[in-house]
């Protein structure tokens, strides 16, 4: 991978980082509140746990993006962290902080999804 190539991919998650970054820093959807009718507390609880949902999914996200400028900085950015073959540039493109080629994210994807682990445990294995 050339340097120019690398600095685009370093600018793209720079600005997702900072964008992640925000996003994060914004909880008010999960406060809870209390309301005396019933319905609402239950629309409430529903609009939290969404809120959580889409913290957890940010947090993660935000993760994937940090390791993939410390891969940037440590000239392993573009290499499956499972097979060790190079990610095609087209996979960067659609998502750049992705630590795997699609032939391993299918595997590990496919395994999850069959065995219910998560993708820490498979590469635990």
């Amino acid at each position: 991978m050339t340097k120019t190539e690398l600095n685009k991919y370093k600018q793209i998650l720079e600005a997702k980082m900072a964008e992640l970054s925000q996003a994060v820093r914004e909880r008010e959807g999960i406060a809870i509140e209390k309301t005396p009718d019933a319905i609402d507390e239950v629309q409430h609880a529903a609009e939290r746990e969404l809120a959580i949902r889409n913290l957890d999914r940010e947090t993660q996200l935000l993760r994937n993006v940090r390791a993939a400028l410390q891969r940037i900085a440590d000239g392993s950015y573009g290499i499956c962290l499972r097979c060790d073959e190079e990610i095609s540039p087209k996979r960067l493109n659609a998502v750049p902080w992705t630590p795997y080629c699609i032939t391993c994210q299918e595997y590990l994807d496919k395994k999850r999804a069959e065995e219910g682990e998560s993708i820490e445990e498979l590469l635990v294995a």
